[in-house]
């Protein structure tokens, strides 16, 4: 239905992802409910909820783990790709998809953290797409950058089975 819409000239739908990020969606509507709880509680609801869906990903992403571990009796490494709050830009700034990666690794997983438009991360092993393809037992695509859509990273995720929280792998390849 998105894909339908965004065929409108002035419509551009966002695509669903792990949660809302940056530095002024995220956080904006909350100056706002402050100045007047009252009559604000539509925006309150609304950011409640898209704070839940980034619980829903991780919750989702530990059940994968416990599943394979069930399977392998080993721990599973955990490629998480992309970290910015939205596509093609190094901006981590409220990135729900960070709070994902940094909330597994701090949950005594081991997490590859795939993000092509940054070179280092204070907390995470930042590393290259066929590095992680290459040694994680868990792919998760949590932000839709470009250099994930590539047709052959495409087939390389959907046959690991990738957990997809962003559509990235939804994307009919073009013929």
């Amino acid at each position: 239905m998105i894909q339908l819409a965004n065929r409108h000239p002035r419509v551009n739908i966002l695509q669903p992802g792990p949660g809302v990020g940056g530095h002024c969606i995220a956080v904006d509507p909350w100056f706002i409910v402050a100045r007047d709880i009252e009559n604000t509680k539509l925006i309150k609801t609304a950011r409640e909820v898209n704070n839940l869906k980034t619980d829903w990903v991780i919750d989702r992403i530990k059940v994968a783990i416990a599943d394979s571990l069930a399977k392998t009796g080993s721990t599973p490494k955990i490629a998480c790709f992309g970290l910015a709050f939205k596509p093609d830009i190094d901006d981590l700034r409220g990135s729900p998809a960070l709070h994902v990666a940094l909330t597994l690794g701090l949950g005594g997983h081991e997490v590859l953290a795939v993000e092509p438009n940054i070179e280092s991360h204070e907390n995470l092993s930042i590393v290259d797409v066929e590095t992680a393809l290459t040694q994680a037992d868990i792919c998760v695509m949590l932000v839709k950058h470009q250099q994930f859509l590539a047709p052959d990273v495409r087939r390389k995720l959907i046959a690991k089975n990738c957990l997809d929280f962003c559509g990235a792998l939804a994307i009919r390849e073009k013929v």
